[in-house]
């Protein structure tokens, strides 16, 4: 499951790439020369690139208070403030104020490293919290008396969540609950710690650093957006076909239990925005069964977006789902107890992930736990709907297929957009769009909501967000427009995403006359775009080109005066 830290270092010292490096300051309180090495490996396991500045230990208040410090010199795009418990139980020890104020003063302390991060660079913050130290001064009595530093301890951790809610600039890397799960021993060893200033060991440290560069890579738009299922002996045990409704196991009773807990985490999954598919070797109806009508189950079809049960080949059936989702095949988890089955996928279709299920079902959920496949740096309010909405797309994909002409299929859709500049309510989902587009996406820019609200904010912008309603549903918010003016004649395409779940229905179209119609208003007499290639925005190369701009020195250009508004079926919303 993980490389070990010998195998990170080989990969780091092999790895030659000439892609884009994501810039990392990495400060701690102490050893991080190791941790170095894990991060970068790790990062290259996840298919990024990163350039790492490593301050001494120590010289974290240095290197952040100080504006002409290397640190500013390097300018990161994420920081990394890795502070361990054995330091903090030192300050505790040696602190003047009272120690029932130890944790408020702090947290005080991050948040003034966070605020001064933040008016000098654009980066990221990513603190590690503090892994549980009893040191059992008060015995059972610390988690009553708030003296005790393991009271302090639990209460910092708890604030630097908080924080985290409140900055958004500001993520957590979870060391307290790794060592949760790994043990104390495995994470720490004392010898190693007083001769060397380093508190994680080796095998700890792997770990670790996949957990934070998964927080990055999060950040960078590479997540998994989906979950497939098997059924039978993955989803519930038994096997539906053979032994009927009855016989199948779920529930509170035996293995059942298994199954019923795995059940609530996929729909906890769900609720949260992962869109959940079904693909099973089973006839249709009995697949559907347990659904329907068994007492016990948690999963039901309205939870489902995209229902495949026939005899094919799995495979070939996950490419039927990824193509009505029109979602990239690494953005796809697949489910299933079966090793051929498992094999069968991993061959055809490489870039979906297929864990290797332990044998027993009992096992399922720990083992799932251990993976942190969704990883996720935000969330918003509409990825509840998202099940509904890949839902509807499968009905438009099912109805297309009864029009000869496409245009036809279009004017009968009665397709609607309210078009908006940013704000407060579109903040939470324009930040979160940018981070997971990208395919339809021509320069790939991410942004936090701290970013969103500086462009709201911002004279030199203007920002457009458009959803789109047809009679089938509402697909929310679907496309996001960012225009910089470079001069008094040129309004600069920043940011110019969409979802790929409304492509070939004149979006693109509708969207560039609405920019034309902008541009007239401020007296723009030009357009000019740019397309950024990246490895997953292929489909967009040709964008620009196919609506009409003229290319000139890696850019294009647009005329205002000469555009021709295009022909769409798509309406503006009125008020």
């Amino acid at each position: 499951m993980y490389k070990t830290f010998a195998e990170l270092k080989k990969l780091v010292k092999s790895h030659n790439s000439d892609s884009k490096k994501i810039k990392v300051a990495l400060l701690g309180d102490t050893a991080t020369q190791f941790l170095n090495i894990a991060l970068k490996g790790s990062a290259i396991e996840e298919g990024i690139n990163f350039d790492i500045f490593e301050a001494d230990f120590g010289q974290i208040s240095r290197q952040i208070l100080d504006r002409a410090s290397e640190y500013y010199e390097f300018n990161p795009d994420y920081t990394i403030i890795f502070e361990c418990s054995h330091k903090l139980l030192s300050q505790y020890y040696k602190s003047e104020i009272d120690q029932v104020d130890f944790a408020q003063s702090k947290i005080s302390y991050i948040e003034k490293l966070y605020e001064t991060i933040q008016r000098g660079t654009k980066s990221k913050l990513i603190y590690t919290n503090f892994a549980k130290i009893d040191n059992q001064v008060f015995g059972s009595f610390a988690h009553k008396t708030e003296s005790s530093f393991v009271f302090q301890l639990n209460k910092l951790n708890y604030l630097l969540s908080e924080l985290s809610v409140n900055k958004s600039n500001f993520f957590v890397a979870d060391l307290d609950s790794i060592q949760s799960k790994w043990g104390r021993n495995f994470m720490f060893s004392p010898h190693i710690y007083i001769n060397s200033e380093m508190v994680l060991s080796l095998d700890a440290l792997p770990i670790v650093a996949l957990h934070i560069v998964s927080i990055i890579s999060s950040l960078e738009g590479k997540f998994k957006k989906c979950l497939i299922l098997d059924l039978d002996n993955t989803t519930w045990g038994g096997i539906i076909g053979d032994d009927g409704l009855e016989k199948i196991q779920i529930g509170s009773l035996g293995i059942g239990k298994a199954f019923s807990e795995f059940q609530y985490w996929v729909k906890a999954l769900q609720k949260r925005g992962i869109i959940l598919a079904v693909c099973s070797k089973n006839d249709e109806d009995k697949a559907k069964e347990p659904f329907e009508k068994h007492p016990d189950m948690v999963l039901r079809l309205d939870d489902i977006a995209v229902f495949v049960a026939n005899w094919e080949n799995k495979a070939d059936n996950i490419r039927k789902i990824q193509n009505i989702l029109n979602i990239g095949f690494d953005s796809i988890v697949f489910l299933d107890d079966n090793p051929f089955e498992r094999n069968i996928v991993r061959e055809n279709l490489p870039d979906v992930y297929v864990p290797e299920l332990p044998e027993d079902p009992a096992e399922y959920l720990e083992y799932l736990y251990g993976l942190n496949l969704f990883e996720t740096a935000n969330a918003s309010a509409n990825d509840a709907e998202r099940t509904r909405q890949y839902q509807i797309e499968a009905q438009r994909t099912i109805a297309l297929e009864n029009y000869t002409n496409i245009e036809d299929f279009l004017r009968s859709m009665n397709m609607v957009s309210d078009v908006q500049s940013f704000d407060n309510f579109s903040k939470p989902r324009v930040s979160q769009l940018t981070q997971r587009s990208n395919q339809f996406n021509l320069r790939t820019v991410r942004y936090t909501e701290k970013d969103v609200e500086n462009l709201m904010n911002s004279d030199k912008h203007h920002t457009i967000s458009f959803t789109l309603e047809d009679k089938y549903g509402d697909n929310g918010l679907i496309c996001v427009i960012v225009l910089e003016k470079l001069d008094e004649n040129s309004l600069f395409i920043d940011t110019w995403l969409m979802s790929c779940r409304v492509l070939k229905r004149g979006m693109e179209e509708f969207t560039l006359n609405t920019i034309v119609e902008n541009a007239k208003k401020f007296g723009f007499k030009y357009i000019v775009g740019e397309y950024i290639p990246t490895v997953k925005n292929q489909m967009v190369k040709d964008h620009y080109q196919r609506l009409g701009f003229s290319e000139s020195n890696d850019q294009w250009i647009l005329s205002v005066d000469d555009y021709q508004t295009k022909e769409v079926y798509i309406v503006k919303k009125t008020k």
